[in-house]
């Protein structure tokens, strides 16, 4: 673990660098110095095959990152950033949530693109990879809290991404929301989901969803 004086030089480092673009970053001692480590940690997740495993190592690899997260989001100009980008996607696998929604609100504020050999735009990436995580969590029954699919919905609804993605992501928001007794709420996220992709897979639940507020509003 580093230092406290590593820590803030860093975040120092950090907050220099969010006042450059293009190769002026690039040419930036702090930011090839973490472009350096990244690698270095990149290469020891590609020795491990296991998909629980990896997500092992990046809670262990994170905390090394987060004087440069801080500062760049602290000060950050929307320089291009391919350090916080690849931060983000680990803190979903690694189920800090709303550490990487904080990142994913900078980098679409910035229009922040994914790094070289990323095909999906930030917006859909992070639509993506938070309904996997949702499906994830949920199967193990330690469901993703409310409040952030709540938050993952507000950053990527204006999103331009495929349909199946924008459906995944409103199809856990809404079994999270009917989880929590909110019936209606549940019932106009699935609907919307059903209206992106109509082989999402909820017609059942909204059957169900609609037996209940009927119920519900029937009552004296």
């Amino acid at each position: 673990m580093r230092s406290p004086w590593q820590r803030h030089r860093m975040r120092a480092q950090a907050e220099a660098s969010a006042w450059l673009n293009g190769n002026a970053l690039q040419n930036h001692s702090g930011y090839n110095q973490m472009l350096l480590m990244l690698g270095q940690h990149r290469k020891q997740l590609k020795g491990i095959q296991s998909m629980e495993g990896k997500a092992r190592l990046k809670q262990k690899l994170l905390p090394h990152y987060v004087p440069w997260v801080t500062g760049v989001l602290a000060t950050g100009q929307g320089a291009q950033d391919d350090v916080l980008m690849y931060v983000m996607l680990w803190r979903i696998d690694a189920g800090e949530y709303d550490g990487a929604l904080d990142i994913a609100d900078y980098a679409l504020r910035y229009q922040l693109a994914m790094p070289q050999g990323h095909s999906r735009t930030a917006g859909c990436a992070i639509a993506e990879e938070m309904a996997d995580a949702a499906q994830r969590s949920y199967s193990a029954k330690s469901p993703m809290p409310l409040a952030t699919l709540e938050r993952a919905i507000s950053l990527a609804d204006a999103q331009d991404m495929p349909d199946e993605v924008k459906a995944e992501l409103y199809k856990w928001l809404g079994y999270s929301q009917r989880d929590h007794d909110l019936p209606q709420p549940a019932y106009c996220s699935l609907s919307r989901a059903l209206e992106l992709n109509n082989k999402v897979g909820v017609k059942k639940d909204l059957e169900q969803l609609a037996r209940i507020i009927r119920q519900s509003d029937a009552q004296p």
